[in-house]
């Protein structure tokens, strides 16, 4: 009896351990998103959600998405002959951003500083444009003729933690690719779990 009841122990504390270790393997979040684009000077918020599972002790393999809703800005166009303004049209610009990458961060703890490297894209939703392209010009042409973007993202942060449920800001550079590179300051703020 008193063997059944070791074994029992020892099987029960070897379940428990995995539970608890598997707390620490995989993360799941929501996400306030907000992205300043420069080539519209827009100021983008949304929502979105990432998901992280640790690959090694202090590396996690992330994905995210995020939707950033309409905003209406100004977008003026002028003449390629002479320079001079054309056309000045109310546009509308929403963003939906995808990234996957390594998250370097340590295993344990309650304060947990992290940097992170990922690639993915940005696809821009704009407003159809009322006026003709020939002639003139726009700061958001690009955008317009090819709006599934390449981006590369290297950001930063933190995560604080009390169990399995946290919260985590990050702060980064959201590179998309559109006949050039443009630089593009984003920032996330929201709950995670552990799991």
């Amino acid at each position: 009896m008193l063997k059944a009841v070791l074994s029992i122990a020892v099987l029960s504390l070897i379940g428990i351990s995995s539970v608890a270790h598997a707390q620490r393997r995989v993360e799941a979040g929501l996400l306030l998103d907000y992205l300043s684009v420069s080539q519209t000077q827009t100021d983008n918020v949304g929502i979105g959600g990432r998901l992280s599972i640790r690959v090694h002790r202090n590396v996690m393999a992330e994905g995210e998405l995020a939707y950033d809703y309409g905003v209406n800005f100004q977008e003026v166009y002028t003449d390629i002959a002479n320079g001079k303004v054309s056309a000045i049209e109310r546009t509308s610009i929403g963003v939906t951003e995808g990234l996957f990458g390594p998250k370097l961060e340590p295993a344990h703890g309650h304060f947990r500083p992290f940097v992170t490297l990922k690639g993915g894209f940005v696809d821009f939703r704009l407003s159809p444009s009322l006026l003709p392209y020939s002639g003139v010009t726009s700061r958001v042409l690009g955008i317009r003729d090819s709006n599934l973007n390449g981006a590369i993202y290297p950001g930063g942060g933190a995560t604080a933690s009390l169990g399995p449920i946290g919260l985590r800001l990050e702060f980064g550079d959201l590179i998309y690719f559109n006949e050039g590179a443009h630089n593009n300051l984003r920032i996330t703020f929201g709950p995670i779990l552990r799991f």
